[in-house]
């Protein structure tokens, strides 16, 4: 029986009863043969178990991404009262509200189907095929042939070779030579051996070993470094252990700092709005005895008091940052990520391509006492010219460098002086490989390389300086400090050491490595990637802290770092991670930049730790095992080059594995919510203080000092015009530190702003009461309110729009100011118009204006002062 979806820990176990199973016991398992499938076998079983694709977030329809796009406090909000709207019998309030709750949730849903057709783009680029052993229908000859990877199913036999990548989970059934990366799976960056078991019970025997390390098993996403092997598929698509692992990241993720800030905005909004709107119905009632009315307005109050425009303009910002974003090469898949980017404070990343360029470089060639000598390359090089098993990436760097002109002259001398004799072959468990050439008749040359601490141990002798001399304790002591210095410095050191034997017949075995004469060491380095120091500069100015979580050994993490500028001096290793309890960790993430050795499993602790500490954390990475890091952070960061699993999990992809794309898009964030931010406070403290206005006028008044109509309307003005602010420009200053939402922070500007606001609508009625006798006149004193009461928002917006002094700040973008201009003047002209009429408002006299710039200037520098005074408590409130 083939087993289809379950759980981790069962595919788990499934796939460790397959790895300890004789391969016959395998194929009855998978009701399978050796020669392979036959076609209808393979057709069946695909339509069975579906394509072989690792695809974990079930693909939303169109009415699931409208449904993701309405999920908002806002839009529900709004929605709600639209249906009071509706009830009431005012269709114009209803199909305003709904108008905007449209446009908001059409922008969302349009991003979101725009980010995952990139994603999807992204997987099309490349077009796998895999080689088969299938039988024709007839049962008989198998025969090879090519498939799509995708086309795959339990049972089929596949060929591995060099370069290939494992398309789906196999049971090795014979293998030559064979490495395979798995760093995408287990975090383990050097590659790792896998065979065919032994006939021993005990080689078998997989209880207490983690499933990838296990020699019969190879991982979808791996990648063949050398050898060949033949394998059964064993596992496809979701039933494979990666599969299992991302179903781990379909549920709803954990709410992010953006999640948190809306909805404690939104909750503040809403509980002005059940204090404030009773009140004004109960006065207004009281006063004027006119119930229904009352109600109306009421309603109309609670639209003024609610930013309705909100999500249209966070929306905007956000969509607009996403396509800032799209030419820097990011993808936003989740559109909110955008602003928790803006509130990250800490930004965990992989050393290994992220700050450094994720390749081997030869550095330079050095003789047992640490002289500059090429011997040791030069050798390594001949080895190589012969070698035919397995290569390391070290070995390439080796032929890289040394065969850089591309003579072939050098190739050409090696063949005429030298025979190949034999290969001991490179195993990742032995850490060493020989190759045996003959020199000259009747003598051998064995030359081996591999790691220093085995190549040492195996040497007897040393060359340095043309000589040959007995390698002694304190000689091996000294070559083993000197590589321990060079790991220090970032380098990966391999030794070169040779020995002479006389020409005999038969095969060469490991017992024949003993007894080497140490030739020397190279060093390799990976470079750290131009731009990387300044990426992480700019990120510490602007408020964001570095951290640097590798599987890689400590020395070679401190170094670069010291590179690129993160301090280094404390390093904690995977071990304490593990050990920690969750309170310890905690402390341990605070005073800790650098963590090494470390596994996919303990980064998401770290992740995790971080955000229980208050944190907003972005995390950069791109294996399997790293997608519920991914889902944990606040942001997670993947690749384009990352495993699907690993991009499925990830808000954001990276076009340019850069840090300094991220910390741009950091920056860009940080302007986005700056711009929604503006809109914000500005509006609902402006909106606050006209309901207060509304409180005091519906107390001395006997009529409404605004129609419903009119409220709504100057409202829609006022909202059009700052549908612009996502254009606006953002102070430098802003972004110098992370920002996130801050309802208490909104809280206090209300009660601050709003007030302040009243108080000039409160002069605006005494003038229009005793100078212009609008007591006897409720049109003309609604008409002057309507247009004070725009044209004092939309002043404000320029004045609050920067933290400092106005004439010190950045200007407003033009299409700002053109957008108020407009509004202004569409308030001025709508009592002269033909809408007038409809609207409830009359002409206002020519010496009103006079008197109305008086009043908006006495605003502006109240409101300077104002804010000149909160700021010196305050922080800045966007």
């Amino acid at each position: 029986m083939i087993r289809t979806s379950g759980s981790s820990a069962a595919t788990a176990d499934w796939l460790r009863e397959l790895a300890d199973a004789p391969p016959l016991t395998v194929f009855g398992r998978l009701d399978a043969s050796p020669k392979g499938l036959t076609e209808p076998e393979a057709a069946e079983r695909l339509a069975r178990y579906g394509d072989n694709v690792v695809d974990p977030p079930a693909r939303l329809g169109a009415a699931g991404r409208v449904a993701a796009a309405v999920r908002s406090p806002f839009v529900a909000l709004l929605a709600a009262l639209g249906v009071v709207f509706a009830g009431l019998g005012d269709l114009r309030g209803a199909l305003t509200v709904a108008v905007m709750v449209t446009l908001s949730v059409a922008v969302r849903w349009w991003q979101r189907t725009h980010s995952e057709r990139a994603v999807a783009a992204l997987r099309d680029r490349v077009s796998m095929t895999t080689t088969v052993r299938r039988r024709a229908d007839n049962g008989h000859q198998p025969s090879e042939r090519e498939v799509p990877s995708h086309d795959l199913v339990p049972g089929d036999v596949l060929l591995l070779e060099p370069g290939d990548l494992v398309p789906a989970d196999v049971r090795v059934l014979s293998a030559t030579d064979l490495v395979v990366d798995q760093s995408a799976l287990s975090g383990e960056t050097m590659p790792v051996s896998k065979r065919q078991l032994a006939q021993s019970a005990s080689d078998r025997r997989s209880t207490g070993r983690e499933l990838v390390d296990l020699p019969a098993l190879c991982f979808v996403g791996a990648s063949v470094v050398s050898g060949t092997a033949t394998a059964v598929v064993i596992a496809t698509g979701p039933n494979t252990y990666a599969g299992s692992i991302a179903r781990h990241t379909t549920g709803e993720r954990p709410e992010s700092s953006f999640d948190r800030g809306v909805r404690t905005v939104g909750w503040t909004l809403i509980r002005f709005m059940l204090v404030l709107v009773p009140i004004v119905l109960v006065v207004n009632g009281t006063v004027t005895g006119d119930w229904a009315q009352a109600v109306m307005f009421a309603m109309a109050v609670a639209v003024g008091l609610t930013p309705e425009m909100l999500p249209v303009i966070v929306t905007t910002n956000l969509a607009r940052g996403a396509v800032r974003l799209a030419h820097a090469k990011v993808i936003v898949k989740r559109l909110n990520a955008i602003q928790d980017l803006g509130a990250t404070d800490v930004l965990c990343v992989d050393k290994t391509g992220t700050l450094t360029e994720d390749r081997v470089v030869y550095a330079h060639s050095i003789d047992p006492e640490g002289r500059p000598d090429g011997q040791a390359a030069e050798y390594a090089y001949l080895a190589l010219h012969f070698q035919t098993g397995p290569r390391i990436h070290l070995d390439e760097a080796v032929r890289a460098q040394l065969a850089e002109g591309g003579d072939d002259a050098e190739d050409l001398l090696i063949e005429a002086l030298h025979d190949k004799v034999d290969e001991i072959g490179f195993d990742h468990a032995r850490r060493r490989g020989t190759v045996v050439v003959r020199r000259q008749p009747g003598q051998h040359l064995l030359i081996t390389k591999g790691d220093p601490d085995v190549v040492l141990a195996r040497s007897t002798r040393a060359r340095a300086l043309g000589a040959v001399t007995e390698l002694t304790p304190s000689g091996r002591a000294q070559a083993r400090d000197m590589v321990r210095a060079h790991a220090e410095h970032g380098m990966r050191m391999l030794a070169v050491a040779v020995k002479q034997s006389p020409e005999r017949a038969g095969r060469y075995d490991e017992d024949d490595e003993f007894g080497l004469t140490l030739v020397g060491f190279i060093g390799f380095v990976d470079p750290v990637r131009e731009g990387a120091a300044e990426a992480v500069r700019t990120l510490r100015e602007h408020g964001v802290a570095v951290k640097i979580l590798t599987g890689d050994n400590e020395h070679v993490a401190a170094h670069v770092c010291a590179r690129i500028g993160v301090p280094s001096q404390r390093i904690a290793l995977g071990r304490q991670v593990e050990k920690a309890s969750d309170a310890a960790l905690r402390a341990l993430v605070e005073r800790t930049s650098v963590f090494a050795r470390l596994t996919p499993a303990h980064k998401a602790r770290i992740v995790a730790a971080l955000r229980e500490g208050g944190h907003a954390v972005g995390f950069v990475g791109d294996g399997v095992n790293d997608a519920p890091a991914l889902r944990i952070a606040d942001v997670g960061i993947a690749a384009d080059t990352a495993t699907d699993v690993a991009k499925d999990a990830a808000d954001l992809i990276l076009l340019e594995k850069d840090l300094g794309v991220i910390a741009r898009g950091i920056v860009e964030g940080r302007r986005t919510l700056g711009n929604t931010l503006k809109y914000v406070h500005i509006t609902a403290s402006s909106n606050f203080g006209n309901v207060l206005s509304v409180l005091a006028a519906s107390i001395f008044l006997p009529f409404l000092p605004m129609l419903p109509i009119q409220l709504v309307v100057q409202n829609l003005l006022y909202d059009a015009a700052q549908l612009t602010l996502p254009w606006d420009r953002v102070d430098p200053g802003y972004l110098r530190r992370p920002r996130r939402w801050d309802a208490r922070g909104l809280t206090r500007f209300m009660l601050v702003f709003g007030p302040l606001s009243s108080l000039f609508d409160l002069m605006t009625f005494a003038v229009l009461w005793w100078v212009f006798g609008a007591g006897t006149a409720p049109a003309m004193f609604q008409s002057g309110w309507f247009v004070e009461g725009l044209a004092s928002q939309l002043l404000i917006v320029f004045l609050l729009r920067v933290a400092g002094p106005v004439w010190k700040a950045s200007r407003p973008a033009r299409p700002v100011v053109v957008a108020a201009a407009a509004v202004g003047i569409a308030g001025l002209v709508l009592p002269l118009s033909a809408l007038a009429g409809p609207l409830g408002l009359r002409p206002l006299p020519g010496s009103y204006l006079l008197w109305l710039g008086a009043i908006l200037l006495g605003y502006g520098f109240a409101a300077e002062l104002t804010k000149k005074l909160y700021l010196r408590r305050r922080p800045a409130w966007w």
